[in-house]
């Protein structure tokens, strides 16, 4: 009778069956419609029978479990001392990873066996909704199969397109790049793109007598290969000493648009996994553009065949003129806010993109003046090319951050335009003053920046910063403020620019930050101790800003006998010395508001100090440039930079002093050698 229950359920459409035979657990979902599974986070059945784990909502977790517990050990009383053994059992599911964008996708998701289906603690992006920052490593019994498209260096990731074993934690005891070894073939290896947007399966198979885990890939037509992609001896009695675990699933995401789904999914213990019927399961959600027409491939070049020899020549100059303005327009770029330029009139707006236009070369690439003629306006075109330290993942973070931020310190997005897959433009405001690097430091400016100049340029910077910390509506991390990165309109009025480095997280939560990124002589020293950004480190960093722009020398210069001097510590004996006026610009010979100077003096010293605890925020910095707090005073106990940071960061100057400093360099302080680096931080 038992039996007939079970044909019935299965043969429903989408059916979800379970049986208890003989101590034997399994279950069977031909689709999830109607399944009573234990759901949280953004973990829905969607009407067709679809489990969609995540959506295109950013930095959050979904988990999804078969609502009973399993028991998965076997007690045995019969020895002297009371023994328990892992049963074995048996998974399989389809899965597909669909992207938003071509080539990009978020964390993946993964195959759980957990004492709990309480994950409140857990976080989102590389944890997968598991484990957190502080158990990352070493977590709760969780034993997990991992279906990974981002390469995380945190947990030792192989690359960006792996399958892993995960026992206790997400550093895999084993994993391979995704792919399956052809039966068809002799054994060949292929590989696979987890986020091709197509269904795979996977099956999971743990033997309890010879104690081996084997887990295996392939696409979902084709049948179960004979050889596992991982095959990992190991004992999982103790990990399964709750006895009744939770099986499911789990998923995250972080900043790329992705959905994970699951279309079925069939489970047992002691015995195989009971099979799944392809053709009943839910079918997935198109997404992206429609297939080219196969007729239209085939038809263009013999139509082109047959033209005559003038209208040959014509069609080939045609698409030369094409070629040369082609653009890559996709779906997801729709949800972007900022124009789109045609390519077209950029070229135009640039005379070609010209040298004479030439602005300048960043790290992001090169930026060229531009006038539009509809409507007359001057813009900055910055080409980037993949070549850059910076690639497409920066790109659109910089259109999708830049293209929302809307204040009048900070640098406009006006739109971008994409060409093909190797070159990308963005539209900036043109800035006629250039950067306020080139007003302090370069000897062929001919005239010198007033103090009521600087001045204004200071406290518009910090007003921006203020904005990009504390006043919209996530909190973003600049990462890079220094005066090449600040612009001067016709006006000379600041606009801090260049967001290549920013980080977004959302108010309440910390940056997912694991490298070191900036330039040297503006990282504050707990940033290269951990290589966490916070918005303290853009703190230090302004208060670096503060003081260059004060006195007119850059963070770190060379002194006497090949010597560097640390521009933060030479103000700080002026001040310990009562002579801190003295510090100001020479250039400015004399012509300067004391009060002010002073307070921007002793405010730098308190921004840049070596511990983030003694730095303001952002709002206490913008009261006190608008005199609407006292002026502060430098503690007693300030530690030097270079002091603090040979306490604190040891390790760090062979680290660095080897790729980009003299080895004559004596001084941690000797680490900033002016330009721009990404450094890894410690233990990474």
């Amino acid at each position: 009778m038992l039996g007939l229950l079970l044909v019935i359920l299965l043969s429903r459409p989408g059916g979800v069956a379970s049986s208890l035979d003989d101590g034997r657990r399994q279950f069977v979902y031909q689709g999830f419609a109607g399944a009573n599974l234990t759901l949280d986070g953004l973990a829905a059945v969607l009407p067709g029978g679809l489990l969609a784990l995540t959506n295109f909502t950013q930095q959050t977790k979904a988990h999804a479990f078969h609502p009973a517990p399993i028991h998965f050990l076997v007690i045995n009383n019969k020895s002297p001392a009371t023994t328990t053994t892992a049963r074995s059992f048996s998974t399989s599911f389809v899965f597909a990873i669909v992207s938003g964008y071509d080539g990009l996708s978020d964390h993946g998701l993964a195959f759980v066996v957990a004492p709990t289906t309480d994950f409140a603690a857990a976080n989102a992006g590389q944890y997968l909704g598991l484990l957190n920052a502080t158990n990352g490593t070493a977590g709760s019994p969780i034993l997990a199969v991992e279906l990974d498209t981002i390469l995380t260096p945190e947990f030792r990731d192989i690359n960006s397109n792996h399958v892993g074993i995960d026992l206790n934690s997400l550093v895999s005891s084993q994993a391979k790049p995704a792919g399956y070894y052809a039966d068809d073939a002799g054994g060949a290896f292929r590989n696979l793109s987890l986020n091709s947007r197509e269904p795979m399966r996977v099956w999971v198979d743990y033997d309890g007598a010879s104690r081996t885990l084997d887990v295996t890939l392939a696409p979902v037509h084709v049948p179960k290969p004979r050889t596992a992609l991982l095959s990992e001896a190991t004992d999982l009695s103790e990990l399964m000493a709750a006895d009744a675990m939770y099986v499911g699933f789990s998923a995250s995401s972080g900043v790329v648009s992705t959905h994970h789904y699951v279309l079925g999914w069939s489970f047992a213990v002691d015995g195989p996994a009971p099979p799944l019927d392809l053709s009943r399961l839910p079918p997935l959600p198109r997404l992206g553009p429609k297939p080219r027409s196969r007729a239209l491939v085939v038809a263009l070049p013999l139509a082109t065949a047959s033209l005559a020899a003038a209208a040959l020549a014509a069609a080939f100059l045609l698409a030369w003129r094409r070629r040369r303005f082609a653009e890559v327009r996709e779906d997801w770029e729709h949800e972007f806010g900022p124009h789109r330029y045609a390519y077209k009139d950029l070229h135009r707006a640039t005379g070609g993109f010209r040298e004479r236009n030439l602005l300048g070369v960043g790290g992001f690439g090169r930026v060229y003046k531009g006038l539009l003629s509809e409507p007359n306006l001057d813009i900055a075109v910055k080409r980037v090319s993949h070549d850059s330290r910076q690639g497409v993942r920066e790109f659109v973070a910089e259109v999708v951050s830049i293209g929302r931020l809307r204040h009048r310190n900070l640098v406009q997005l006006l739109g971008y335009c994409r060409r093909r897959d190797d070159e990308l433009l963005l539209v900036y405001d043109y800035m006629p003053n250039g950067s306020l690097e080139k007003h302090l430091h370069d000897p062929h400016t001919p005239a010198i920046l007033s103090w009521p100049q600087r001045h204004s340029i200071i406290k518009g910077v910090a007003s921006g910063l203020l904005y990009l910390h504390e006043d919209w509506d996530k909190v973003v991390l600049h990462r890079d403020i220094k005066p090449s990165n600040v612009l001067l309109d016709e006006h000379m009025n600041g606009h801090l620019g260049d967001f290549g480095l920013a980080k977004l997280h959302d108010r309440g939560t910390d940056a997912q930050t694991t490298h070191v990124v900036g330039t040297m002589g503006y990282l504050a020293p707990e940033l290269v101790r951990t290589g966490k950004a916070t918005p303290l480190t853009d703190v230090f960093a302004f208060g670096v800003f503060l003081l260059e722009v004060a006195c007119g020398r850059r963070p770190i210069e060379h002194g006497d006998h090949n010597s560097r001097v640390v521009l933060v510590d030479w103000v700080l004996e002026h001040h310990r010395g009562g002579s801190i006026l003295e510090a100001v610009d020479p250039r400015l010979a004399g012509k300067f508001d004391m009060e002010e100077a002073a307070l921007v003096l002793r405010l730098g010293l308190l921004c840049s100090h070596p511990l983030p605890d003694a730095r303001p925020g952002m709002r206490k910095v913008v009261q006190y440039l608008e005199r609407g707090q006292p002026a502060p005073d430098v503690p007693l106990e300030y530690v030097s930079y270079g002091m603090l940071a040979l306490m604190q960061i040891e390790g760090f100057h062979s680290h660095v002093m080897s790729k980009s400093c003299p080895t004559s360099a004596t001084s941690v302080g000797a680490v900033s050698c002016g330009s721009s680096v990404t450094v890894l931080s410690q233990g990474r």
